[in-house]
């Protein structure tokens, strides 16, 4: 017999593709409830051949806080357990009982292990903890995009965290990002002081090629009473690099690039970072350094915060091209074989490998 009643709620639009994946995850628990905010496909259609209550609502203004509250308010009051999860991310099985064994009456939130990105061989890449596992009364939806769950409970907030209970994401590739842009900058109006978003529009003005508003808000955002995670800090750090980079300022790039690696010596990220800026300088000295440097950094934090190309290929593909520049072929070769062991399906890899077989000796 179980001890808690366990909803799923979900909010979802034009993703009939993943319904049954989803569906077939999610059904452990004692009721699913989805609400769609607007499909024009067959979304609800097949969301209705399984056991799933299905409401459909339009959020205009759309806001992904007010359409996860409204599902949430979906969820009947007698109720211990909610779990939010998105239809393109699939709980491991198993889940519902390891969920039961770790509950308790004081409990009201839990974080568990997810995989954000994964290999087409479904190893992860990107792999952090998660919290929209939470019990039914204390907490609500807060900001436009990058929601998160605010508790409002008036008792202590109490979590529990665990590596027993996965979900892995699988995005859809298709969709846009468009409205996340414009939704950050409501929530950065709307909350100057909140530090996270901050860095969030920072970083989004960056991968939309703003550089000089990425600078502004990045900067806006180390000037933040809250903006105290160090990794955080230097990710920011790193990304006013990048668009000094990209800006062609390669000394303000490098200046931010210590910064990042004095605020946060122990990531890898701004060590990788500083070795691809002497890349496009060719320094080859300075790349073999900060390679070198990043490799002997072995503890990858649990952190959304990192960047796959550290701890991927990049690092030793980096140090072959520089050894090759500097004439050094056993390096070169050696650290172009590793690049290749861990990604033995780039071509462009398996070329410089024959170009550097060929060097003189």
């Amino acid at each position: 017999m179980n001890k808690y009643k366990i909803c799923v709620y979900a909010i979802c639009k034009n993703e009939e593709k993943f319904v049954a994946r989803w569906y077939d995850s999610v059904k452990e628990a004692d009721k699913v409830i989805v609400l769609d905010t607007g499909s024009t496909d067959n979304t609800v259609e097949t969301l209705n051949r399984y056991d799933i209550d299905v409401y459909q609502e339009k959020i205009e203004p759309w806001r992904f806080d007010v359409a996860r509250n409204k599902a949430l308010s979906l969820v009947p009051e007698d109720y211990d357990i909610c779990v939010c999860i998105d239809l393109d991310e699939v709980f491991e099985k198993g889940w519902r009982s390891t969920l039961e064994q770790l509950w308790d009456e004081e409990t009201t939130r839990l974080r568990y292990n997810y995989n954000w990105s994964l290999d087409e061989n479904n190893v992860p890449k990107v792999n952090f903890y998660i919290d929209k596992i939470h019990n039914r009364h204390d907490y609500i939806w807060t900001h436009p995009v990058h929601e998160i769950l605010t508790y409002i409970g008036k008792n202590e907030e109490k979590f529990k965290t665990t590596d027993q209970i996965t979900v892995n994401h699988y995005p859809d590739s298709t969709k846009s990002r468009g409205s996340y842009l414009p939704l950050l900058e409501l929530s950065v109006k709307e909350d100057p002081e909140d530090d996270r978003n901050t860095h969030y529009l920072g970083r989004e003005y960056m991968y939309y090629g703003k550089w000089n508003e990425s600078i502004d808000m990045l900067i806006k955002h180390l000037s933040l009473k809250r903006a105290t995670w160090k990794d955080e800090r230097c990710a920011s750090m790193r990304f006013i690099a990048r668009c000094y980079k990209n800006l062609k300022r390669y000394e303000e790039s490098k200046m931010w690039l210590e910064k990042a690696i004095e605020e946060a010596p122990y990531l890898r990220d701004p060590y990788v970072e500083m070795a691809l800026l002497y890349y496009e300088l060719q320094n080859w000295n300075k790349v073999v350094d900060y390679c070198n440097m990043a490799l002997t950094i072995n503890y990858h934090q649990k952190s959304y915060i990192n960047e796959v190309f550290s701890w991927d290929e990049t690092v030793y593909d980096l140090l072959s091209v520089a050894y090759y520049n500097l004439k050094n072929k056993s390096l070169a070769l050696e650290n172009v074989k590793k690049a290749l062991e861990i990604n033995p399906s780039d071509s462009r890899i398996e070329n410089n490998k024959k170009i550097i077989e060929n060097m003189n000796d």
